[in-house]
């Protein structure tokens, strides 16, 4: 199958019937004339946050306190990892990515890693996987494949399954390619390994014959630490956006109430992305904690 076969089920344009248009402006945005001034460039706020299924520190699912807690960000663009859609009683079988568009005022698409068969006959099928939020419509979207070892089968075996998804969102006349991930969790780094490779590979395929390759921003839990031998191919093409002297306690994100890890990143492209702030803010209202980065993406 084509990788450019669009992906479209999955997605919802909240945003557009609340009159959130593609050309809005997020809480990041800036003056066409401090555009100027940065010589042309495009701000734009990301942030990465890793849900836990609408479940806090507390395991208690409060889907109104997550909304609460992406409201806060005040991001143009957000990766969700952990999202259930129809999928288990924890999350009360709820449609999470179409009610966080709507509670946000935002753009959803969702990119199931898992799908199942419902649990009873005439219910929506149950999926779990990850998702964009987006002040700005999405000018395409699909949902890539990467090495996984899966949760569902008691017996598993690395092998390419969907959950990476990809949108890509024009910016004040920019396009911006955005992808989020939540890598593999285990100890062995091995699947991580295969993810990575698996990541710059779809990636590198936006690029030109030139080598020429578009604005990109990858997001999300990668379980793993930023010196992680297995991580360290993305530092080639993918500057690290965190964290700084505001991001406090180095950046960490993990756990929530007491962080000793920092796993959750914003990236972007090493030659078109410029890093102006990171915040990691602290709440419990998941396992883990956001991250926020104000970037400056470069024209031409």
């Amino acid at each position: 199958m084509s990788r450019r076969r669009q992906s479209v089920r999955w997605l919802v344009t909240a945003g557009a019937v609340l009159g959130v248009l593609g050309t809005a402006t997020g809480a990041a945005g800036a003056s066409p004339a401090a555009d100027a001034a940065r010589g042309g460039s495009v701000p734009l706020r990301v942030a990465t946050y890793n849900i836990h299924a609408g479940a806090g520190m507390d395991n208690v699912f409060d889907l109104d306190r997550t909304a609460a807690e992406l409201r806060s960000l005040h991001a143009d663009v957000i990766g969700l990892e952990e999202v259930d859609v129809h999928w288990d009683a924890r999350s009360e079988w709820r449609d999470m990515a179409a009610e966080l568009a709507q509670r946000t005022h935002m753009h959803v698409y969702f990119a199931p890693i898992y799908d199942e068969d419902p649990a009873t006959e005439g219910a929506p099928r149950r999926q779990y996987g990850v998702a964009v939020l987006s002040r700005y419509a999405f000018r395409s979207a699909q949902n890539h494949e990467l090495t996984r070892l899966s949760t569902q089968d008691p017996n598993p075996v690395p092998a390419r399954a969907p959950g990476f998804p990809e949108v890509v969102v024009k910016v004040r006349g920019v396009p911006v390619h955005v992808y989020v991930t939540h890598l593999d969790y285990r100890a062995d780094p091995a699947v991580r390994v295969a993810q990575v490779a698996d990541t710059r590979r779809i990636m590198a395929e936006d690029c030109g014959p030139s080598g020429h390759c578009p604005r990109q921003i990858l997001v999300g839990d990668f379980n793993a630490s930023p010196d992680a031998p297995e991580i360290a191919p993305l530092w080639q093409e993918l500057r690290d956006a965190g964290p700084d002297a505001s991001a406090g306690a180095a950046g960490y994100t993990y756990p929530a109430d007491k962080p000793v890890q920092r796993i959750d990143y914003v990236t972007g492209s090493r030659d078109a992305m410029t890093v102006r702030k990171v915040t990691v803010p602290e709440t419990l209202a998941s396992d883990h904690r956001p991250v926020v980065a104000d970037i400056s993406l470069r024209r031409g």
